[in-house]
C-alpha cells in the first residue's frame, strides 16, 4: 500500500504564493507519477500538474507559467509551488500517487498495487 499525505494549504491574497507538499510512505519503489488535482465543490476533480518517474512535468494550461510541480524521489515528496495566484485557483488540492502494473521489474508486489493513491486533500484559498 501506498499512503499520500498533503500539507500547505492556506489562505492567500490574490498574486500571492503557496507550496503543497505531498509525502508518500509504504511501497513507495511502486510509484511511477506523483499529480496533483484540484476540486471546487460540485464539481469535478480536475488535473493540474503530474510528474512522472521519467523526468518530465505536464500542466493543464490554465498554470502553465505560474505553478510549478517538483519531485524529491529521495524524500519520495512531491510538492507544487504555485505563484501569481487567482481567486480561481481556490480550490481543495489533491494529490494522487500512481503505480502501473509491469513497471517495476524484480517488485511483484508493485503489480498487486496497481491503481492511483489519493491524499485526503488540503483547502487552498485565493482572496481577491
Amino acid at each position: 500500500q501506498v499512503q499520500v499525505v498533503e500539507s500547505g494549504g492556506g489562505l492567500v491574497q490574490a498574486g500571492g504564493s503557496l507550496r503543497l507538499s505531498c509525502a508518500a510512505s509504504g511501497d513507495t519503489m511502486c510509484i511511477n507519477a506523483m499529480v496533483w488535482y484540484r476540486q471546487v465543490p460540485g464539481e469535478e476533480r480536475d488535473l493540474v500538474a503530474a510528474a512522472p518517474n521519467d523526468g518530465s512535468t505536464f500542466y493543464v494550461n490554465s498554470v502553465k507559467g505560474r505553478f510549478t510541480i517538483s519531485r524529491d524521489n529521495a524524500k519520495n515528496t512531491a510538492f507544487l509551488e504555485m505563484n501569481s495566484l487567482r481567486p480561481e485557483d481556490s480550490a481543495v488540492y489533491y494529490c494522487k500517487v500512481d503505480i502501473y502494473a509491469g513497471t517495476t521489474p524484480g517488485h511483484p508486489q508493485c503489480d498487486r498495487l496497481a491503481r492511483g493513491y489519493w491524499g485526503q486533500g488540503t483547502q487552498v484559498t485565493v482572496s481577491s
